[in-house]
């Protein structure tokens, strides 16, 4: 007997967003996972423009994330969507995860998890108390050799680890573009719709997460400086932060989108007392080992030695490339085998989305102080 893909509903994304449309392509690669209704945007002639493009049912195109879910639960449950996908801009995170979880529905949302720790604590308990799936879009952390060097970190392959490095360098925002109308530098650069912070919030995130899940530590303190470059600009484009980490370890962030020239630099350097590892998001298949008394190795996707955690993530021959599509693709299929029942995938969840709110919290309290060390909350009450 067949399996039935799970039916997503998302909101946001209409056309001419650039995220919605990665979730639509990452959730569809496997089969896992049917796109059946949405709430794309506000303007009604986009919303029905885009429903159209995407051959939905003309009925279950809804013009608010409210009349979707009363919508979808009023149809059988054999009908009616598994998960709302949420792809809005940032201070629309927790009052829609808020409100598909308390519908009974599981969530898939864009990072970062909300505007402030206040609110991502209210999603937090709006899951626990819905027991419904929270997952969020941390997509690098989906990229086999980045199980790979999770994998040899929690092994002990490097020994205990002392240095964390990560830095994510974008260029984009170098000019003013978010005040000549470039919509999508508009929003992430408005503390009302991006939260308190700007690059911080958007790529930060993703630095810091990455940081932790391939390491296995806890950043425990930061000294940072947020720094915003452009004139005029109301939130900050470019971090750097320094972390001391759980078991002694040390690290170093930096994160901007003011690195005239620069792409897409995410790049993760991990040293323990014996070795250490190397991966770079723009060569995602290539993952650099370091050894203190033998010389350096390459593990490459789909080549030998890997673990089996990072084999399940792969699917395709080595040589040929898999990039920032399958790694999304792996959270929402990890998510969908949990929504089953099906196996232990990983996939970024509240706890995630909790640290990295803490984070950005810390950072931002640290940089407006002449104090050097700012404690990261570590949650353990929760």
């Amino acid at each position: 007997m067949s399996r039935q893909a799970l039916r997503l509903g998302m909101v946001g994304g209409g056309e001419g967003a650039f995220i919605g449309a990665v979730h639509r392509m990452a959730a569809a690669l496997d089969g896992d996972w049917r796109l059946v209704a949405g709430a794309f945007s506000t303007d009604e002639g986009r919303n029905t423009r885009t429903g159209e493009a995407l051959g939905l049912a003309p009925q279950r195109v809804y013009a608010s994330l409210q009349a979707m879910t009363a919508g979808e639960a009023a149809l059988p449950e054999d009908q009616r969507i598994d998960a709302v996908a949420i792809v809005t801009p940032n201070h629309l995170h927790a009052p829609m995860a808020i409100a598909a979880l308390n519908a009974g529905f599981h969530v898939f949302c864009e990072k970062p998890m909300a505007m402030s720790v206040v609110e991502a604590e209210a999603i937090a308990a709006a899951a626990k108390a819905s027991r419904r799936l929270f997952a969020l879009a941390f997509t690098y952390s989906g990229y086999p050799l980045v199980e790979e060097g999770r994998a040899r970190v929690a092994h002990g392959d490097f020994g205990a680890i002392r240095l964390v490095q990560v830095e994510y360098l974008q260029g984009w925002l170098s000019l003013p573009i978010d005040s000549e109308g470039n919509k999508q530098a508009e929003w992430r650069t408005d503390p009302a719709r991006a939260g308190l912070g700007g690059c911080l919030g958007d790529i930060g995130t993703h630095a810091f997460q990455l940081a932790e899940h391939v390491s296995g530590l806890r950043v425990e303190a930061v000294s940072a400086e947020l720094t915003t470059h452009v004139a005029g600009r109301r939130l900050d484009d470019d971090v750097s932060a320094l972390l001391r980490l759980s078991g002694g370890a040390r690290g170093v962030l930096k994160a901007s989108q003011v690195a005239a020239g620069e792409e897409n630099g995410l790049r993760l350097r991990i040293h323990g007392e014996r070795g250490g590892l190397e991966w770079a998001q723009m060569e995602p298949n290539t993952l650099i080992l370091r050894w203190l008394d033998r010389p350096a190795e390459i593990v490459r996707a789909g080549g030998p030695g890997l673990q089996d955690s990072t084999t399940a993530l792969l699917r395709t021959p080595s040589g040929h490339p898999e990039g920032y599509i399958e790694a999304f693709a792996n959270l929402y299929r990890s998510l969908a085998a949990a929504i089953r029942g099906e196996g232990n995938g990983w996939y970024p969840c509240v706890t995630d989305g909790l640290r990295t709110m803490r984070f950005i919290e810390a950072v931002i309290a640290n940089a407006a102080l002449d104090q050097k060390w700012t404690l990261v909350d570590s949650g353990e009450t929760e």
